[in-house]
Parts: structure tokens; sequence; C-alpha cells
């Protein structure tokens, strides 16, 4: 009973932690439009489709974040929507600004920074393989490192985190392709680095084809 006791309140310690730290985390998200993003999904299911499976995706991402003990910034890809399923009480809404991702990125790990906020996490809005246990265990991995990374099956990351900025994570990566994550790891060789669990993100039909919940939008690709 000793260890079950020891193991509650060392719980109750870390989520009192989550509570009380200044944690960040940014959402960088597409505006959903019918015939833009998810275009590799799109060229086999059809937009309309790749459209549902974005909205329905990005629910998943508002229900895993709405409650986490964090400040939530979204970062829309175009303009800034006040009347969406990021709520404007929950939700700080900002822009993307940058030519490339890695830009995009750093500009926004960095106004964080700037804002006083000591740990800081950037996931995208399209992972269903994602839950607010992954985020919150993201944010303890920061207590003992001062990275966090996510890696995705396809060679890239879902999420990245950390306790200070390092500008090299942002450049000379060829962001979407599968070197992204290997490029990542080396430039934090010298640093204390937490990997999470290997993911699936949504960019094929072939990474949704055999999962449940996305049968009801693919219904069309069994005739």
């Amino acid at each position: 009973m000793l260890q079950n006791n020891k193991t509650e309140k060392d719980e109750k310690i870390i989520d009192f932690t989550l509570a009380n730290s200044n944690n960040l985390l940014l959402i960088f998200t597409r505006n959903p439009e019918l015939g833009k993003g998810k275009r590799r999904l799109a060229a086999t299911v059809g937009d309309q489709a790749a459209f549902d499976i974005y909205k329905f995706l990005l629910a998943h991402t508002v229900a895993i974040t709405k409650n986490l003990y964090a400040e939530k910034q979204v970062y829309y890809s175009e303009e800034i929507w006040n009347n969406d399923v990021w709520d404007n009480s929950k939700f700080d809404k900002k822009i993307q600004i940058g030519d490339d991702l890695g830009i995009r990125m750093a500009n926004a790990f960095q106004e964080g920074f700037r804002n006083e906020y000591q740990k800081i996490i950037i996931i995208g809005s399209d992972m269903l393989d994602l839950s607010q246990d992954d985020l919150e265990d993201a944010f303890k991995a920061l207590e003992k490192n001062d990275f966090v990374v996510g890696p995705a099956e396809d060679g890239g990351y879902y999420l990245l985190g950390m306790k200070k900025f390092m500008p090299e994570l942002f450049k000379n990566k060829s962001w979407g392709t599968e070197t992204v994550l290997k490029d990542t790891l080396a430039d934090l060789k010298n640093e204390t680095t937490a990997l999470l669990e290997i993911k699936n993100d949504v960019d094929f039909y072939e990474d949704i084809k055999d999962i449940e919940a996305f049968a009801p939008f693919l219904k069309h690709m069994k005739k």
C-alpha cells in the first residue's frame, strides 16, 4: 500500500505542477475550406471527403486540448476566425507569420518565450492518435528534459516541445518529408530530450483506410 499511496501522491504533485506552471500549447491549423488542405488525402478520397475528415480532426483536437492545464494559442494559416470550433474563451487566436513552416513555428515559439512561458509545446490539428494524456505527458517530460519530441510514422514529428529556444530546429529542414525527424534529432544530440511514442498522422488514404473512426467518411470508396 505504501507504494500505491506514494504513486498517487506523486501523480497529484505532477498535476499540481501542470496547473501552476507557465505552460503554453501552440496549435497550428489550416483554415478549413473545401478544396484546400489535405491535398494528398484529397487526391484519393476527393475534396469533400478530405474536407469533412479535416473538420472531424479539428473537432478531436479541440476536445483533447480545451481542458488542458496550459495557455492555448491557435495559429491560423490564412486568417483568424472568431466564430468557429475554437472557443474564444479557451483559445487565444493568432496568425502564422513566415515564408515556410520552420519560420512560422520559430516565430510562434519566440513570441511565447518573450511572454515568459517556461514550457512551450507545438502540435498540428490533424492527429486522431493524440489524447489529452499525451499532451500532459509531454509537458511532464519537460520537467526533466529541455526538449520533447513526438515522432510520426512518416519520418516527421507530431509534437515538439522545449524549455529554451533553439533556432537550429527550424532551419535546413525539408518540411513535409521523411527526413525531418532524423534532422531534428541530429540537432538535439547534445541536449536532454524525451521521445514520446511513435504515432500516425493523417496525410494519405492509406493512413486512415483501416481505422473505424474514418469509415463514415469513406463509404464512397467501397463502391
